[in-house]
């Protein structure tokens, strides 16, 4: 039996809506459905525009036609509040808002770092959701609070709920227990009541909602099934490793998830200091990761500049001087939208650096700069792990990058295996088929039907380790 199964992935740039076919040797993805998703700024702040992709998310499973099950999955930290009707209290504001400036080190005073990573394992990061919260000031009016995917189900089904995933990276969740913090949510100033009852995912929320049914052209009796609503706890779903393997992933888009899996968390001092981050994924696996700033600095290069022409840019990259211009991409002037090329020149001014010269010199700046950062963090996480690894697996848009790719394979001296692209939206339909009989009892059935199904591109590693190793030195001060 083939299911057929919509699901919804929306990455911090675009969402999709992709109908998936789901059977014994039979595992594909068309695209029913594209649409933009970016911040909208009114007054001084960055929105979200929540409506817009409700809208869209309609569109597209209308377009789809009748499927046995509907997913959901999205980027992290961002939210809705209700209030106690169940009404939305306004367009969610985005984590790039600069109103979490400061916030980090406020609540630090109150609650140490330590004890926050004690409890949740997670990376400091200022726009987390739990700064965002203490950024909203006052919270009387909210009664409920929904990440962005669990809202959508609540307005296609009626069921209010958390899924466990995208929960895990709040700065809310204990990572040990699997549940909400409530000791540290009122320590925060988090009102207790706002966290929503928690699902694991390949539960069933519910059926549509008959308006929303006939809106969307299905049959009221469809479910939403819960799957890893966090998109880098789906993407690890497909990643195509069979058993045994010692890999690492890098889940590449407008962000880079660069790190591994494992069983239990790891919250040592070590992994503390490293700012490593323990999310949790799907069957109760750990992602051991960092966020490294990704292609986003690229893509708003190529906004500013005007062009959609990048394969001619990597090109024209491939053949620049290598290691001519070298940035650290999680400086936090490049979090913001703006005008990155200017940026990327002002970071070279104070590094004592020639700014980029063309278009093309850029681009190669800004890839070997990423390709420093995944050989940084990878090595980081294989000393906090104590875990050796053999082959880098790149999942997601940014695997069919092939400058990229190449770069990460030379710069950290190991194989890269690339693909599948769309890897969110692949184990959200292998999520979602599970819950619904199909014969993928666990990871590495679902990883098996990833491999027998999908081609994937090899890297070896080229050039000379030794200039890595300066170059690194150059941006970091020395090897991680």
């Amino acid at each position: 039996m083939t299911l057929r199964l919509a699901a919804v992935d929306l990455g911090a740039s675009s969402g999709r809506v992709m109908l998936g076919r789901v059977g014994p040797d039979e595992l594909e993805l068309t695209e029913v459905h594209r649409f933009w998703n970016g911040p909208v700024r009114l007054g001084e702040t960055l929105h979200w525009d929540v409506l817009h992709l409700y809208r869209e998310m309609l569109v597209g499973l209308r377009n789809g036609g009748s499927v046995e099950g509907v997913g959901i999955d999205s980027w992290a930290v961002d939210y809705g509040l209700l209030d106690g009707s169940g009404t939305l209290l306004g367009n969610p504001v985005h984590y790039r808002d600069a109103r979490t400036n400061g916030v980090m080190e406020r609540v630090l005073q109150t609650v140490p770092a330590d004890e926050l990573y004690a409890v949740t394992g997670l990376q400091q990061l200022p726009f987390n959701t739990i700064y965002q919260l203490v950024a909203e000031g006052n919270l009387d009016r909210a009664e409920t609070l929904l990440m962005i995917p669990d809202l959508l189900a609540y307005w296609l089904t009626g069921k209010l709920g958390g899924e466990a995933t995208n929960a895990s990276t709040t700065q809310l969740y204990d990572v040990r227990a699997h549940g909400w913090s409530e000791t540290l949510a009122a320590r925060a100033g988090v009102p207790v009541r706002l966290l929503p009852e928690l699902r694991e995912a390949g539960d069933v929320i519910g059926p549509l909602l008959p308006a929303v049914a006939e809106e969307a052209g299905l049959d009221p009796a469809t479910p939403v099934i819960a799957v890893g609503s966090h998109d880098t706890a789906s993407s690890v779903v497909a990643v195509p490793a069979a058993e045994g393997e010692r890999f690492a992933y890098i889940s590449s888009g407008t962000w880079s998830l660069a790190g591994l899996e494992l069983d239990v968390p790891i919250l040592s001092d070590e992994a503390q200091r490293a700012n490593f981050t323990n999310e949790g994924g799907v069957d109760g696996r750990i992602r051991f990761l960092k966020n490294v700033m990704g292609l986003w600095i690229l893509q708003e290069c190529l906004r500013v500049w005007g062009t959609d022409d990048l394969p001619g840019l990597l090109s024209e990259a491939a053949a620049a001087p290598a290691y001519a211009v070298l940035i650290d991409p999680d400086d936090p002037s490049f979090l913001a939208p703006g005008n990155m090329p200017a940026r990327i020149a002002e970071f070279c001014a104070k590094s004592g650096q020639e700014p980029p010269r063309s278009k093309a010199a850029a681009v190669r700046c800004i890839l070997e700069s990423l390709a420093l950062a995944y050989r940084r963090t990878l090595r980081l996480a294989q000393t906090v792990a104590d875990r050796e690894i053999d082959v880098v697996r790149v999942i997601g848009g940014g695997s069919r990058n092939e400058l990229l790719c190449q770069l990460t394979a030379d710069a950290c001296g190991l194989p890269v295996l690339a693909g599948p692209v769309e890897a969110s939206a692949l184990g959200n339909v292998l999520v979602q088929a599970r819950a619904l009989g199909a014969p993928l009892p666990d990871l590495t059935a679902m990883r098996a039907l990833v491999r027998a199904t999908h081609e994937l591109r090899r890297y070896e590693p080229q050039g000379k380790p030794a200039d890595w190793d300066a170059a690194e030195s150059r941006v970091f001060g020395g090897s991680g």
